[in-house]
């Protein structure tokens, strides 16, 4: 997972979030009576922050992720170090999911729908997703077998141009392996591991793209409304490659996403036994959304 993203100029809206919480809501009526928002309850409520740097490799990266249980899934929102001090994550559990989802943080309101949506229906049970096995292995190996998975989502020719927004070394190193030039384009900028400049203007990244990969951090920081209307205004196709936020980005494919790698807590970095991702692309092959 990216160490940050983009950021918004101006203050986030959340539309597509706050969309698919109406939806959620509206659905309520024609749910079974113990399936309905407003009975569900957080059980779990934590917050996972990770440091990695893979051997082999000169960089490392920082995780900071937001997570809570419902019934039997956990859904997760990715946030940034400063944001995770503000989370009080010993006042989530115990309440319900129609409380939370009316959150004044967005990433509360992330986790929450991803974990709702989650428990009514898994990725492994989804009629639209692929199983991918990403097989035991240290940290570099299995990001290195995740990012070939997430890679052959994008439909870019060879000498295409893929903003990746979010810098995931071992994403970019796939997409140079199928012959992609990559925009790389991440809130922290700097250089990737070999020394390629990172924009942090994620419209100016998009500007130079023929495909778009961007994290599932874009849900939880205000950003994907206007990443996906970009890609929309220039007819590119968005994937999105989601730790966090995957049941709810789910909700979006075949809309606002082509492509969709979900992968679920608990995520590749965390064993180095086999883990697994659900992958998604809109139905009718339409690349443009």
């Amino acid at each position: 997972m990216p160490a940050g993203i983009a950021s918004p100029a101006r203050a986030p809206e959340h539309a597509a979030l706050t969309a698919l919480i109406d939806r959620a809501r509206a659905d309520d009526e024609r749910r079974a009576a113990d399936l309905r928002t407003e009975q569900a309850r957080i059980s779990v409520a934590f917050l996972t922050v990770q440091s990695a740097q893979h051997a082999g490799r000169r960089s490392g990266y920082a995780n900071f992720v937001l997570s809570v249980r419902v019934g039997n899934a956990v859904g997760s929102c990715a946030v940034e170090a400063g944001e995770a001090d503000s989370l009080d994550v010993g006042d989530l559990a115990g309440r319900t999911v129609t409380e939370l989802l009316g959150h004044r943080q967005a990433p509360v309101r992330v986790a929450v729908l991803d974990a709702y949506l989650a428990w009514l229906q898994p990725h492994s049970q989804h009629p639209r997703s692929s199983l991918v096995h990403v097989p035991a292995g240290t940290s570099l190996e299995k990001s290195v077998a995740r990012a070939r998975a997430v890679a052959d989502l994008v439909p870019v020719r060879p000498g295409g141009a893929v903003a990746v927004i979010g810098v995931v070394n071992s994403l970019l190193a796939a997409l140079g392996e199928r012959g992609a030039h990559r925009v790389p384009c991440d809130l922290r900028g700097g250089t990737t591991e070999w020394g390629e400049p990172v924009t942090t203007d994620h419209r100016e990244a998009i500007s130079r793209a023929d495909a778009v990969l961007a994290s599932g951090m874009v849900l939880g920081n205000g950003t994907f409304d206007e990443i996906s209307a970009l890609c929309r205004e220039r007819g590119l196709a968005l994937v999105v490659f989601a730790q966090t936020g995957s049941a709810v980005l789910r909700e979006l494919v075949g809309t606002h996403v082509h492509a969709l790698s979900a992968e679920p807590y608990p995520f590749f970095w965390l064993t180095g036994d086999g883990t697994d991702i659900h992958t998604y692309v809109a139905q009718g092959g339409d690349a443009t959304c």
